[in-house]
């Protein structure tokens, strides 16, 4: 048996990046049980045009479709009854993988060959409309133990509010994210931001400028992270032959689950990129499931998982994701709550 659970669950405050803003979380919960044993997942798109072309609706959609497939073949190919809608796929798959894994009794980190270690944590942060506003946030969650900070910029947002957060924190681990909202002609806001000491740039051009991406990676002594542009393995193939990155962050969500992420994981690793956890960002399944899969040796960044707290007034899972003193998360079995299904759901469809 199949089900899914569309939650919508608020955000403490609206969370803005180049492309947008939202108030509430939406995700799909697909649950599957079997042998008296249920396996979670979850499809977490943002709602609107935010960080990809998915959406909840489609996302919906594509799992009608796919998880009959699934129901009358396990071994069905759901590249070949969808295509694209990753985030489908990566609901569906989390939801077989981890009940297997809790019919068996595996952690997840050991059946992906990691390690039972601490992961540290990030906080990303959005724009705002004032920099006293930011500069409040960045104090806020620098005493809450974060391990380093990452920014969204974009043209008009970036080199002042940088600039205000190296002067009052000189030696914080710092980053910008740009969400791909900025052009090779843009190049000196980079050569600029370079005086500022940061951890990266990432995604500071277009998905599909790869080309652009390189020219500017050789013009900077910052090095440039690709995001929106690591979709799949062919893009991480073209990155790696124009080198148009030197850090690579790794979205279980974006590249359709946690087999596909691995396989970018491992990749990465032998072209000698190192990686770095990112998030859409998530509700605590998925969040949980990227924590397990930073456990392996190439993820070298803190990750952009947070705790549930950080961001939802609640969350699905309990206990919530959490960081301990020192500002790292643990991979650790998290328990989905029935009620908090019911309690945020806003659509249910069963299938057996």
């Amino acid at each position: 048996m199949v089900r899914l659970d569309w939650v919508q669950i608020p955000l403490y405050e609206p969370f803005r990046i180049s492309n947008g803003a939202i108030a509430v979380k939406d995700a799909i919960v697909v649950s599957y049980r079997n042998g008296g044993v249920t396996g979670y997942g979850e499809a977490s798109p943002m709602a609107g045009n935010f960080y990809s072309a998915e959406t909840p609706e489609s996302t919906w959609t594509a799992l009608e479709k796919l998880v009959p497939a699934i129901l009358r073949d396990a071994d069905a190919d759901l590249d070949v009854v969808v295509e694209g809608e990753q985030f489908a796929k990566a609901g569906l798959r989390g939801a077989l993988l981890d009940r297997e894994l809790r019919a068996s009794g595996t952690p997840l980190w050991k059946w992906l060959g990691g390690e039972d270690r601490p992961v540290p944590s990030g906080v990303a942060l959005g724009i705002f409309d004032t920099i006293d506003e930011l500069l409040e946030r960045v104090e806020r969650f620098v005493k809450e133990g974060y391990r380093r900070v990452k920014v969204k910029i974009q043209p008009g947002w970036d080199v002042e509010p940088v600039s205000r957060i190296r002067e009052r924190f000189p030696t914080l681990p710092l980053m910008t994210d740009a969400n791909a909202a900025y052009t090779i002609r843009d190049a000196a806001v980079f050569k600029e931001l370079d005086r500022f000491h940061l951890m990266m740039y990432e995604q500071p051009l277009g998905r599909n400028a790869l080309e652009e991406m390189a020219e500017l990676a050789r013009s900077v002594r910052t090095p440039v992270c690709a995001d929106e542009s690591a979709e799949s393995l062919s893009m991480l193939e073209r990155l790696i032959e124009l080198r148009a990155a030197s850090i690579i962050n790794v979205k279980i969500q974006r590249v359709g689950g946690i087999h596909n992420a691995k396989r970018m994981h491992d990749r990465a690793s032998e072209a000698g990129l190192p990686c770095w956890m990112g998030t859409m960002p998530e509700l605590g399944i998925a969040s949980a499931e990227a924590v397990h899969l930073a456990t392996l040796p190439n993820f070298t960044f803190p990750t952009d998982v947070e705790a549930s707290s950080r961001w939802y007034l609640d969350d699905i899972v309990e206990p919530p994701i959490e960081i301990d003193g020192e500002g790292f998360l643990h991979p650790r079995p998290v328990r989905v709550s029935e009620e908090k299904l019911e309690r945020y759901g806003v659509r249910r469809l069963e299938f057996s």
